[in-house]
């Protein structure tokens, strides 16, 4: 039995963005035979299709897809496209049956019929340009908001004590977490030649907080430097103490001179002004008595000795300090150098990205 669809001339009509050949659309048999000789195939059609996608701007990223109509074989002379519905009535009817998973919304699509020149011939086409939007909210509370909460708090990190070990432990699980929002970034976001602007950001904002983790970790070096160094090198006083400090406008209290020379002697300077001579040169006097020493003598003798070792021992104690003490200058140069060099390329960033999602 031959039917009625058999008997009648199909064009070769594709669609040139069509990735899937498989024909899944509903099997419709009849024809509409109008009384002037018209006969119109009206049937569904299943299109997989593939779109150029730019996703620099994701998630507020606008895309243009196209459907193109045409015939691969039969030029002008035999075929002739023309849209049967302008652009307005096309997004009258397809407003109202237009359905979306909540990914993307609809904004119009426009009709146009071209003709393009292929191996010497004129082939006829129609056009359907489709303009669609992401829908972005749920990507700004899943993605962007928690990205924006460990940034934040992975700077107010900073003013957690240094010479503590909370504040490494601290940053590392930040790092961790924002790790894992790469992972879902990773999943989230489309493959596209062209790198996405968040992408972009998060990566940097991974680096910078990987960066001022290592600047936690060699502050607390410098730490564990002044109970074991016995003075802080050179080129630590002169590039971070000085130069360094000068630049970040860090005050560094000058070390107290406590010795002070006087023809060509040193002397220890107490508190009141009063100078003493020092204790190796008054040990090494040896006072020769011309009589016999009395007891209050020899007990006078002994508490001079117990009062100049107490000096000694005082005096190595307040070197002591003061190697610490500068030891924990350079830590907080270099911890405020890091909190600045963060806090810039940070803001930074956040205006870049800002400037392109609204531009």
């Amino acid at each position: 039995m031959i039917t009625l669809g058999e008997n009648l001339w199909h064009p070769d009509l594709y669609i040139y963005e069509m990735t899937e050949n498989d024909d899944k659309s509903p099997v419709i048999s009849y024809f509409r035979i109008n009384s002037n000789g018209l006969i119109v195939d009206s049937k569904p059609i299943r299109i997989v299709s593939a779109c150029d996608l730019n996703v620099f701007k994701f998630p507020f990223d606008k895309q243009i897809c196209n459907l193109t109509f045409g015939s691969y074989v039969h030029s002008v002379e035999d075929i002739i496209m023309l849209p049967k519905l302008n652009s307005s009535q096309v997004n009258i009817n397809t407003q109202e049956v237009f359905v979306s998973k909540g990914d993307w919304n609809l904004m119009d699509i426009s009709v146009s019929n071209t003709t393009i020149w292929s191996g010497g011939l004129e082939y006829s086409q129609v056009i359907f340009q489709i303009n669609i939007v992401r829908s972005s909210v749920i990507y700004v509370i899943n993605l962007i908001i928690p990205a924006c909460f460990l940034v934040i708090l992975d700077i107010f990190s900073m003013f957690i004590q240094i010479g503590a070990g909370e504040r490494l432990g601290f940053k590392i699980t930040v790092v961790l977490g924002f790790s894992v929002l790469l992972l879902i970034l990773n999943d989230m976001l489309p493959s596209s030649d062209t790198p996405a602007v968040l992408g972009i950001f998060c990566c940097v904002c991974l680096a910078v907080m990987v960066s001022s983790t290592i600047g936690s970790i060699a502050t607390s070096y410098m730490f564990m430097l002044s109970e074991s160094q016995p003075s802080v090198p050179p080129w630590i006083q002169m590039w971070i103490m000085r130069r360094l400090a000068r630049v970040l406008f860090f005050k560094v209290e000058s070390p107290k001179k406590d010795m002070v020379s006087i023809k060509g002697k040193e002397h220890d300077v107490t508190d009141d002004g009063k100078k003493v001579e020092n204790a190796p040169d008054l040990q090494e006097k040896k006072v020769v008595p011309k009589e016999k020493d009395s007891l209050e003598v020899k007990l006078l003798k002994r508490l001079l000795l117990e009062i100049l070792q107490i000096h000694k021992e005082l005096t190595l104690s307040r070197d002591m300090t003061d190697v610490k003490s500068d030891w924990c200058t350079a830590a907080m140069i270099v911890d405020r150098l890091v909190f600045i060099l963060y806090l810039l390329i940070v803001i930074v960033m956040f205006a870049v990205v800002i400037c392109v999602w609204v531009t």
